[in-house]
């Protein structure tokens, strides 16, 4: 009886904390179930804010700094359009952006820009791009001539400018097509990595990883400018505009852009060394040897340029 005794006298004296232990235990349960109310509400202020933003697909290449520019240096902001960027490392992701409306603006070429449309997606015509590829062999294979890319390896995108210009490249060599073999490597990143580790023996690349080539000594074989094409390009997807916050949206987006590249002209690229460093992930010699490209104010692209891109994917 008496050992009961202390045994409640015991538990008695323990109550306080096994009262304060329980009461933590139920704060923190309100704690863990207010803190998922305030993340849910969160996520959902987050989407409507998303949402309502219009969503520009941008990639690691010199064609977006106008974008970023505009974006860093408050541009958007000023003339109060609300613009969220979307990143991406492979032209086809930013097209499956826009198909499936993730988007509403997106960097690509004619080519790709005139497939979407004929599956399906109405595109608008926002811009031509200072966009130029060359094609780039690694040092170590000895390809000086286009003709020696016959039985070698060249990475492109099918369906895209450089499918194009892989066929360009057949044609200009007088080669048999089915002695290139054209291998699809989509990431921009991935290109430029297969080059320095000898895995590629050609691939086609826009600035700056063409510059990124050019530095370590990878030999150009081939550039778009020296043949009468611009193929780059920034399109919009005709569906939402027919809203009229939307359009009202685009169009302070092209003002924002003109702003940014009137800026670009203005500064020159070595003004921006930071923003370039920070988006397009480049070593200071890449940064420094950067060609001084001009940033043309939003015009639709050539109807020559449209023209060819669209014939050619007929003949495919």
């Amino acid at each position: 009886m008496l050992q009961v005794f202390f045994v409640i006298l015991h538990s008695m004296k323990r109550f306080p904390f096994i009262l304060m232990a329980v009461l933590l235990m139920a704060a923190c349960g309100q704690s863990y179930q207010e803190t998922k109310r305030q993340t849910r509400a969160q996520q959902k202020k987050l989407w409507r804010e998303d949402s309502a933003a219009l969503k520009i697909a941008v990639m690691p290449t010199l064609d977006c700094m106008p974008f970023y520019v505009a974006q860093e240096r408050g541009i958007f902001d000023q003339l109060g359009v609300n613009v969220r960027l979307k990143f991406f490392t492979a032209q086809m992701d930013c097209d499956t952006a826009m198909q499936r409306g993730r988007v509403e603006v997106s960097i690509t070429d004619l080519v790709r820009a005139e497939r979407l449309q004929k599956q399906g997606t109405p595109l608008r015509y926002i811009a031509a791009t200072n966009t130029y590829w060359q094609l780039i062999t690694r040092r170590q294979a000895r390809l000086r001539q286009l003709k020696d890319l016959d039985d070698k390896m060249v990475a492109m995108t099918r369906y895209s400018a450089t499918d194009l210009l892989s066929d360009a490249l057949v044609d200009s060599a007088k080669l048999k097509t089915e002695r290139v073999f054209r291998v699809q490597i989509n990431d921009v990143l991935v290109r430029l990595q297969m080059l320095q580790t000898n895995t590629m023996d050609a691939l086609f690349m826009t600035e700056p990883q063409a510059t990124a080539a050019r530095v370590a000594k990878h030999r150009v074989l081939m550039d778009t400018r020296q043949m009468d094409l611009q193929l780059g390009v920034i399109v919009a997807c005709e569906r939402p505009l027919a809203n009229e916050k939307r359009q009202e949206q685009l169009d302070l987006m092209v003002k924002a852009y003109n702003q940014a590249c009137d800026s670009l002209n203005d500064k020159g690229l070595p003004a921006y060394r930071g923003l370039i460093e920070k988006y397009l992930s480049l070593k200071p010699a890449v940064v420094d040897s950067l060609p001084q490209l001009k940033f043309p104010h939003a015009q639709p692209p050539r109807q020559h340029d449209i023209d060819r891109a669209a014939q050619w994917l007929k003949d495919k």
